[in-house]
């Protein structure tokens, strides 16, 4: 692993810090569906924003497996190896921050609104 591979995660989410609500985040609409990449040991987007209702599909597109394990354990994934998925539906307002739990310093966001 290059030391660009390990200090990416760490700049984009200090960067997310560091803009806070300046920061533009994706968004979807109530009820639909939408895409996470995992990809060169990163979650992208990191920060999402959804309404209640919606779901969220992780697809690893790495050749090294990941997870999707929320950190107060209100979902958790097996692990995914290439162009596998996994999908949970937020139904309750609020913000659920998410790791790889092989790789901790993969690490997400998703606001439900």
């Amino acid at each position: 692993m290059t030391l660009r591979q390990l200090l990416l995660p760490y700049i984009s989410a200090l960067l997310l810090a560091a803009l806070g609500p300046c920061m533009s985040h994706a968004n979807a609409a109530s009820g639909a569906s939408t895409i996470v990449m995992a990809k060169d040991f990163m979650f992208a987007p990191t920060a999402l924003s959804v309404a209640a209702g919606s779901t969220v599909t992780w697809t690893n597109s790495d050749d090294e497996p990941h997870t999707v394990v929320s950190e107060s354990g209100l979902f958790r994934s097996g692990a995914l190896d290439t162009n596998e998925s996994f999908s949970f539906r937020f139904d309750k307002p609020g913000t659920y921050r998410y790791a790889c739990s092989i790789h901790p310093r993969m690490v997400g966001t998703i606001v439900v609104q």
